[in-house]
């Protein structure tokens, strides 16, 4: 089953910058971009939230067109849209990273709540 996902031209500025407004969100675009290039499955990021939670966060940037979630029999893998995000938005995308990218990596958050 394939999800929909937004054309470039669906992007929209004001909604992208909404669904990062989200700590959780933008700590997942972090940790994407640390691995850029790189599909993660949907467990890479349970230290941020719960599944149910993480399925919410995950939704909400797909349709804001800033991942691409494909799934892969019973897993799910996401990706960063960078190059569509960036055709639409060109420097946008590296301005959030800069920040969201400081976060702390996963392993570290999980240290710190502990």
């Amino acid at each position: 089953m394939m999800l929909p996902h937004p054309t470039v031209d669906q992007i929209s500025l004001p909604h992208v910058l909404a669904v990062l407004g989200d700590p959780t969100r933008l700590a997942i675009l972090g940790d994407l971009a640390r691995r850029e290039g790189t599909a993660l499955a949907c467990s890479n990021f349970i230290d941020l939230a719960s599944k149910s939670n993480l399925s919410y966060h995950f939704a909400k940037m797909r349709e804001a067109g800033i991942i691409r979630v494909e799934p892969r029999g019973t897993a799910r893998l996401i990706s960063l849209r960078r190059a569509d995000l960036d055709a639409r938005f060109p420097g946008l995308l590296d301005s959030i990273i800069a920040t969201a990218i400081t976060l702390p990596p996963p392993e570290k958050r999980l240290a710190t709540t502990a």
